[in-house]
């Protein structure tokens, strides 16, 4: 949902008003005016971002302080006489020349080929905020090994495959090598800054923590050799102590305390990662343009191809060449800015086909600069070697992705807002009477009591279990709205709740933090404080939530936090979460909020159900709780296309379960926009259509009947795969592979991959390359893999890899291949949601590769609760065709359920007609199949052979 302008912006609203926002959508009369200004430029036809309201590097102070440090100026030196090495960790004070200031570093050799570098003060002030909750545990070390020593640095042995690290002392420096060869260097541009705490000069208050002003003179005492420190203690520069923006002032009581270090890849052009930003996903130099932004922001209608924050930040880079995949990893949860310089970035291709031809030596190289405003710099190096390396890597420190329950996996129907429960009712009528399937229909802010959350409008919804047991005698869920912001309302029993524990954020003057959204005045509960989180995941109990059933999950919008009224539409960031300040802590508050909502929705069934929550804002970690999406796009060609990169950042980063608005969010669609959205959205992990209240109604029928037609085949396209969706989700829970992955995941050697944003693959099997240009008659999709096949899924039509293959198209067209060397389950019986189908067959679409091999899975379980985790109650099985046979066999022994689920079909693709073709059961019994054969495509089908999907089989063609 939109955020709205900023107070100092508030003429710009004035041109629009409330006049298209329909009957009792609001109640103006119950808001203050500046309110009903702010949701007049929301609902307004005035629909871009306003650079304005959001911070550039310039106008971020700790930025411009950093980014004006001048590259190969470094003061920093290792005092190699203090270096102490245990089993666990090295440690090494350096220090800066300038100031005299000492850092302690340490130094980890984690399991897993990672490296983790910790650099905080020797003696700070006061504690630096170090993140917490991120790391599902404290991460596994293994031994570090001193080499050699010198006066110059240290060498130590990082284990396998000779990988070293060599501390240099002066400057100070990390690189970490294998063999001959750099991996990465830190510091090696010599920007490791890091802004100590100290006390002001310019004031005479004593300073937080000192007891008396003895001890505030006696610690202000310059000591022997700092007086270099003292003097730039003393040196204050704007925005050191306090810093306005527009009409916010920001007190900055700690004064600066930014950090920043820079790393370099030799022989890497290509970096990905850091979403959220709706840009390429070839990450873009940044020379002479903004930083990447990474800062929790409720961004009104953003722009696409630009560094500006978005809703959620994940610090998480990934560098790739031909040679190898390296991660790294910036835990740090303050704002955060990331620089990124190439030697060839900006060449044209004649100029890299000259440097070729001339024989050029120049190395490439990308450099990477992290610039955060607090915190401490705690760093992980994941070496890789391989995508899926690094993936495993990653999960291994935060976690995997949670493994939704199957019916999250279908379609979604949603806007602002369904108005009443006989609105409801028609909707879901609506989609029976067109045989569209869906599982979920959701509810926005309007539901409630006056935006009052946890509670229904009791006119319009007045009766919401009927409501919900409709749904449910369909086998269908609803979603409603619980956001982050709660009405500050004396007879609201969740407010007074909240106050009187004592449970909102504090003002930096120690009263409840108070700022304007949707209610108008509104609390924000401190999710960071753990007795919060307890009782917010009470509140969803079935007695506490009145209303509320197991067919019921939740959707946190708004969890930045947005604030209307606040600086960049968000906290101010000296608000205080216990002892920190939100400046410390604000992109993990997203976090929070969608990890407490997760327990509350697993708590209310003792633990037995999947929770599925989806939220806007994120940071590492979040993949544990639900799904994100992209948030407020438009209905713009640019958007639809953008919404692939911004998926395929994510996945690469652990979140795999990601989306956009289908049909765009703002404005409306043209009717050949909207079906190339849903056709685009059905092969996306999270699949929901959703619009702002202000423009026109949009279900998949009100476009006539060819479009109508359009948008189901894409839906049921959807349901028909869900069994292949399912089994690369419970991968992505299982190892952390993503599901939707770049081609350079799977093909890391093809660099025609490296910058492809446009198409993507669906775990290994399914290539993707959907029409997201208006009026297009045509698309190029490249299809990789030299010596590989690939089958038209429509067609059957069989190309050769490492070719680009144009493909003419119209508006029914969906390029989809699937891999030869494959096997894809799929569902054909599509009916109204994805439980009606739990026990339909499956058909199996075997892809021979040239050597006429093929393998792939089948992965059942119930589809909602954890028992598949904590009794073992699943189906693994894995299919594998060889030498003219095809076989299913246990890949999980030890587990144990039953399906009622059998195969009715199976069709191979590249086959030979066989004279016959033999099924062999588990008890031994064998029978002939029927079987067509397709000599102009080379297609076999197999007609019932009628086994349990959970039992061996094996079928023979001879």
């Amino acid at each position: 949902m939109c955020a709205v302008f900023d107070g100092t912006s508030l003429a710009v609203t004035m041109q629009t008003s409330l006049t298209h926002t329909p009957q009792n959508a609001f109640s103006p009369l119950k808001m203050g005016p500046l309110l009903v200004l702010w949701l007049a430029g929301c609902l307004s036809g005035t629909w871009a971002v306003d650079r304005g309201n959001f911070k550039t590097c310039d106008q971020s102070a700790f930025c411009k302080r950093q980014r004006a440090l001048k590259p190969g100026q470094s003061p920093y030196r290792a005092l190699l006489e203090t270096l102490e090495l245990t089993n666990t960790k090295l440690t090494l004070q350096l220090i800066n020349d300038n100031n005299k200031v000492r850092l302690l570093l340490e130094l980890y050799r984690l399991q897993g080929n990672m490296t983790r570098v910790k650099i905080n003060e020797l003696k700070p002030l006061k504690p630096r905020f170090e993140v917490p909750d991120v790391l599902i545990n404290d991460p596994p070390t293994e031994p570090l090994s001193l080499l050699s020593r010198d006066e110059n640095g240290v060498v130590l042995s990082l284990g396998a495959d000779s990988q070293r690290l060599i501390v240099s002392a002066k400057p100070f420096r990390l690189d970490i090598m294998e063999g001959r060869e750099v991996l990465l260097s830190l510091n090696s541009r010599g920007l490791l800054a890091f802004e100590h705490l100290r006390i002001r000069k310019d004031t005479k208050v004593d300073p937080e923590g000192t007891e008396n002003k003895e001890e505030t003179e006696a610690a202000n005492e310059p000591t022997e050799g700092e007086e270099e420190k003292a003097k730039e203690d003393e040196k204050v520069e704007d925005g050191m102590w306090e810093e306005t923006f527009k009409s916010h002032t920001d007190s900055k009581p700690n004064g600066p305390s930014s950090i920043s270090l820079d790393f370099s890849l030799p022989g890497v052009e290509n970096v990905y990662g850091i979403p959220e930003h709706a840009d390429s996903l070839k990450l873009k130099a940044t020379d002479g343009g903004d930083p990447y932004r990474l800062f929790n922001l409720d961004v009104f209608q953003y722009e696409v191809f630009n560094p500006m924050a978005l809703y959620g930040a994940i610090p998480v880079m990934l560098s790739h060449s031909a040679q190898r995949t390296m991660g790294i990893f910036w835990l740090n949860a303050a704002e955060t800015w990331v620089d990124i310089s190439s030697n060839t970035a900006g060449k044209t291709v004649f100029g890299q086909m000259l440097d070729y031809v001339q024989g050029s030596s120049e190395t490439p190289q990308t450099d990477v600069r992290w610039i955060s405003e607090s915190g401490i710099i705690d760093v992980f190096i994941m070496l890789g070697p391989t995508p899926t390396d690094v993936f495993s890597q990653y999960a291994s420190l935060t976690g995997t992705q949670a493994f939704p329950p199957l019916s999250a996996l279908a379609y979604h129907q949603c806007r602002w807002n369904y108005n009443d429960q006989e609105d409801v009712a028609a909707v879901d009528q609506g989609f029976d009477d067109h045989d569209i399937p869906y599982d979920f229909i959701w509810l926005d802010i309007e539901h409630t009591d006056g935006k009052r959350y946890f509670t229904w409008d009791p006119h319009k919804f007045p009766q919401p279990k009927d409501m919900l047991q409709g749904l449910l005698d369909k086998r269908r869920k609803m979603v409603t709205i619980v956001d982050p912001h709660i009405k500050v309302d004396s007879s609201y029993k969740i407010h007074n709740e909240i106050r009187s524990k004592g449970f909102y954020v504090k003002s930096k003057d120690g009263g409840d933090y108070e700022g304007w959204c949707w209610p108008g005045n509104s609390g924000y509960p401190d999710f960071t404080n753990p007795e919060m989180r307890a009782w917010w995941a009470s509140m969803f109990a079935y007695d506490q939530y009145e209303g509320s059933m197991e067919n019921m999950y939740t959707w946190n919008d708004m969890n930045e936090p947005s604030v209307f009224n606040g600086p960049e539409v968000t906290m101010h960031k000296d608000a205080l979460h216990g002892n920190w300040e939100n400046r410390d802590l604000h992109n993990l508050y997203g976090l929070y909020v969608q990890r407490a909502t997760a327990e509350g929705l697993i708590e209310r069934s003792g633990g037995v159900e999947r929770p599925f929550v989806l939220a806007r804002a994120f940071f590492a970690g979040s993949q544990r709780y639900g799904a994100v999406w992209t948030g407020d796009n438009a209905a713009e060609w640019e958007h639809l296309k953008i919404s692939i990169p911004m998926c395929l950042s994510l996945s690469l980063v652990g979140v795999s379960f990601c989306g956009a608005d289908v049909g765009g969010f703002f404005k409306s669609p043209s009717t050949e926009l909207l079906v190339r959205w849903y056709q685009t959205g059905a092969y996306q992990p999270f699949f929901r259509a959703h619009a702002h209240l202000d423009t026109p109604r949009r279900e998949p029928w009100l476009f006539g009947p060819e479009n109508t037609a359009l948008i189901r085949e894409a839906v049921r396209q959807r349901y028909a795969l869900l069994p292949y969706w399912y089994q690369l989700f419970y991968h992505a829970h299982h190892s952390g592979q993503p599901v939707m992955r770049p081609l350079w995941v799977e093909y890391p050697q093809d660099t025609a991959t490296f910058s492809m944003d446009d198409q993507f693959l669906l775990g290994r099997d399914l290539l993707v390359h959907p029409v997201t240009e208006e009026g297009a008659r045509g698309v190029t999709a490249y299809l990789p893999g030299k010596g590989e096949v690939w089958f038209d899924v429509h067609t059957f039509q069989k190309h050769n890899g490492a070719q680009n293959l144009y493909i003419p198209v119209t508006i029914s067209s969906i390029p989809v291949f699937q891999r030869g060397g494959s096997i894809i389950p799929r569902k054909a019986r599509v009916r109204r949601s994805s439980s009606c189908m739990e026990h339909d067959p499956y058909t199996l679409f075997v892809a021979l590769s040239p050597k006429r091999f093929a393998q792939g899975e089948l992965y059942i379980d119930d589809g909602h609760t954890f028992n598949f985790d904590k009794q073992k109650q699943f189906i693994h099985r894995r299919f594998s065709f060889a030498n003219n046979a095809l076989s299913s066999r246990n890949l999980a022994p030890g587990s144990q359920f039953t399906t009622f689920s059998w195969v009715e079909k199976i069709v191979i693709l590249g086959a030979s007609k066989p004279s016959k073709a033999t099924l062999k059961t588990h008890d031994g019994k064998e029978s002939q199949l029927e079987f067509e054969f397709d000599a102009s495509m080379s297609v076999l089908t197999l007609r019932k052979p009628g086994v349990n999907a959970g039992l061996d089989w094996t079928v023979v063609l001879q």
